[in-house]
């Protein structure tokens, strides 16, 4: 890929730069009617000048070389679809082309990634673009209006009727923040407590699960195994959080479409943890359908030992959305190819324990007209039966909700440990029976906090930031670690709390004072006390986290405890977090906002990146302003001439996350040693609000042998030719060879610079 851009003074850091796209771009913008191929260049270059010489560009401040992030990796073979500048579409896909900073999206023109049929009958995606603004409507008004990310002017309307319909943000994240009215004094801060409905990280989030057991009717014996799998869809992209019993650790887990047929294989690492995470990305529109409508159904099978296959058929359900606790149902029975789930949640206000189950196997019949089966459950403490309900269940639909109720403390006590088991049987002549341990809900989601002063009591902008991660065992220990930087004072107070009911009336939990260690600036222990109650919570995303000062007696920082979902990016979730704060920034920025970031480098030398920021101000008129633009940004933390900031992405609301494939050198070294940041630009500091400094080891040298220095390797190749050619990582343009990252004048403009990616 070329890239060119205008060349500045030396003494101007920010550079204009933008993607000659593939072919496939130019001919699409030219068959849309924008812009013939021949014009493009030099129709972007000269709008590249425009941009840098208006003096925009270093009001932006945008980064030397803005490169944005591919999210996703090339899709499988055997997919049908589109690619197009860079990402990967499904066949009946629409969208706008970006072009990228500074240009950004094309509103006016939409693509269509329509299905091709070859004579073999094999079906393939092309890319037709069109332009859309002689479809725009006449309008009435004579004060009309252009609204960002729309092509057609629309009348202005009342500011309560406003909607967010940009779409030049579908491919960013969305997370909009409502305060819950409650009795609170108006001097508290109403926006750090939200239900657990209002603090997804993104809107549309579907979630499914399959209870998979023995496969009764294929030529192997049947197994013993259960597992459950939970899944999370979001827009296209469907993660997977598996947890199993009674079987050996899976190799593969295989997707099926409704004809059986394998739509997604997912090959299981190697490891001894007992739960499994996986994602699928770019789900065709056909997946979709078949997914929504329960049409798909999900297979394991080990290749260690005896080999097992299990199965099952991938639902919705109702009480996914407030499970808190949950059990796998398994047999003693060798073979035996049943089992079921348990999905449990307290009540709000009492202590009534909510379940429902899912049976598979454990009723044999065959005929074709459904019967009542009677099956008695049962609560038990090693071995001794604490409740007993007796029901009836149909054949055809063996799924059975009840409530117990009024847990006494004993019984609550022995949930929070794990120790409460659950039996299922059936009754008559031929009873069968499966049972399991209750304990907190499982998922691959992070449960963590970013705490900043924006959403303390008392809000007020510091500029400090805290941090902090948990685990939660299935005996009830919860492990936390928690970082603060940045702080007026010393920390006086380290309490993890409920919502407050009315002011100066805080509701602690834990007091994790003692654990804090002034010179660190963490705390890192374990909780080995936590009631069910607060189990239930904190997976409701109904605790916080606050730190006192000495100069902030009620909390200079507070945040909420969020479960982080599972992204499928490379990350150590179980580290702490790099802080980001507007102390860090240079110079240091005085805000309420704060946040923490994951960044990991590959074995590939991709970078990996999840951003979460909270604490980020909003103007009072949030018709206008419900979103806050963010730029998240990487760079270095030296002040040399050589600018080696990198735009990660942009971003909507509190979290960003990607991966970033095109890293120079210069960047990778930095991050080996410990001297690159993360940075957090809004609109009301574009330099820079939020900053944190990131050390990610690595020997990445993108083919440079390890004992060269980077000016060696450049000196090397520039000074023999015959080197280059055998490079696969140089270019060849104006019939020469030009190193990877090395940057040159074309012969035919000496107004720009190339470079080499």
């Amino acid at each position: 890929m070329r890239i060119c851009a205008d060349r500045l003074p030396k003494k101007k850091k920010s550079l204009g730069v933008f993607f000659l796209e593939r072919k496939e771009l130019k001919a699409a913008l030219w068959r849309s009617g924008m812009l013939a191929p021949r014009a493009l260049r030099s129709w972007l270059c000269a709008l590249s000048c425009w941009w840098l010489h208006t003096g925009t560009a270093s009001r932006l401040k945008t980064p030397a070389l803005p490169i944005q992030s591919e999210r996703d990796p090339l899709p499988s073979k055997g997919l049908a679809g589109c690619s197009f500048g860079g990402r990967f579409y499904s066949l009946e896909d629409t969208w706008h082309p970006d072009l990228g900073e500074p240009f950004g999206v094309m509103h006016c023109v939409q693509c269509h990634c329509e299905p091709q049929k070859s004579r073999r009958g094999k079906v393939s995606g092309k890319v037709n673009c069109r332009n859309i603004k002689q479809d725009c409507p006449n309008l009435e008004c004579d004060d009309s209006v252009l609204l960002p990310g729309h092509c057609c002017r629309t009348c202005p309307k009342d500011s309560n009727d406003k909607k967010q319909t940009d779409s030049m943000l579908d491919s960013f994240e969305y997370f909009h923040e409502k305060g819950k009215e409650d009795d609170l004094h108006k001097s508290y801060n109403d926006r750090s407590y939200l239900s657990s409905e209002d603090t997804g990280f993104v809107q549309s989030r579907t979630d499914f699960v399959a209870l998979l057991t023995g496969v009764t009717d294929s030529w192997l014996p049947s197994s013993s195994g259960v597992a459950r799998v939970r899944f999370s869809l979001t827009r296209t992209t469907l993660t997977f959080s598996v947890t199993y019993q009674r079987i050996g650790r899976p190799s593969k887990i295989a997707i099926l479409d409704s004809d059986g047929t394998p739509a997604f294989e997912y090959k299981v690492p190697k490891g001894q943890a007992d739960m499994i995470c996986g994602v699928w990305k770019n789900l065709a529109k056909s997946v979709l359908r078949q997914l929504q409508s329960e049409q798909m159904r999900i297979s394991m099978t080990t290749s260690t030992g005896r080999r097992e296959e299990v199965e099952g058929k991938i639902i919705k359900h109702r009480a996914l959305f407030a499970e808190t606790f949950s059990s796998i149902l398994t047999s003693e029975e060798e073979n035996a190819g049943k089992g079921g789930i348990a999905m449990l949640t307290l009540s709000d206000s009492e202590n009534n324990l909510h379940f429902i189950l899912i049976l598979q196997g454990l009723i044999r019949h065959k005929d074709k007209e459904p019967v009542l089966v009677p099956i008695r459950v049962q609560l038990m403490y090693r071995q001794h039966v604490l409740r007993e309900i007796r029901a009836n269940i149909t054949s055809n639909d063996p799924d059975f909700a009840e409530v117990l109720t009024d847990l006494n403390s004993r019984e609550l006590f022995w949930l929070s440990r794990g120790q409460l088991e659950m039996a299922v049987a059936t009754e008559g002549q031929d009873p069968r029976q499966i049972s399991g341990f209750i304990t907190g809900r499982k998922s691959c989601d992070a449960i963590q906090s970013v705490m900043s002063s924006g959403d303390a009591l008392i809000p007020g902008k510091t500029g400090g930031v805290g941090s902090a991660i948990f685990n939660l065992h299935d005996n009830g220990t919860l492990d936390y670690q928690v970082q603060v930087a940045g702080l007026t004072s010393d920390v006086v107070g380290l309490t993890i709390e409920l919502k407050p009911r009315r002011r100066n009336k805080r509701s602690i939990l834990y007091d994790l004072t003692s654990e804090y260690s002034k010179a660190a600036g963490q705390a890192v222990g374990s909780w080995s006390r936590l009631e069910a109650r607060h189990i239930h919570m904190l997976l409701q995303n109904e605790l916080f986290i606050n730190v006192a000062t000495a100069h902030s007696q009620e909390g200079e920082l507070r945040g909420q405890i969020k479960a982080l979902p599972y992204s499928g990016l490379d990350l150590p979730r179980d580290e702490l977090p790099t802080p980001l704060a507007g102390h860090f920034v240079s110079p240091p920025v005085r805000t309420g906002a704060s946040g923490h970031a994951w960044v990991s480098v590959d074995k590939q030398c991709h970078l990996h990146y999840e951003i979460i920021v909270a604490g980020l101000s909003k103007t009072d008129d949030v018709a206008v302003n419900a979103h806050l633009h963010g730029l998240a940004e990487i760079g270095e933390l030296d002040d040399s001439n050589t600018n080696h900031k990198r735009l990660l992405t942009g971003f909507y609301g509190s979290q960003a996350q990607g991966i970033l494939k095109d890293m120079s050198v210069e960047l990778l070294q930095h991050l080996d040693q410990g001297t690159a940041f993360i940075q957090v630009s809004t609109k009301m500091n574009p330099q820079g609000e939020i900053r944190g400094r990131v050390h990610v080891p690595n020997t990445c040298k993108f083919g440079a042998p390890a004992e060269v220095e980077e000016a060696e390797f450049d000196d090397l190749f520039l000074n023999d030719p015959e080197e280059l050619k055998k490079d696969p990582n140089t270019c060849f343009f104006e019939n020469q060879h030009h190193a990877h990252s090395s940057r040159w004048t074309p012969s035919y403009d000496k107004c720009f610079t190339c470079s080499c990616q």
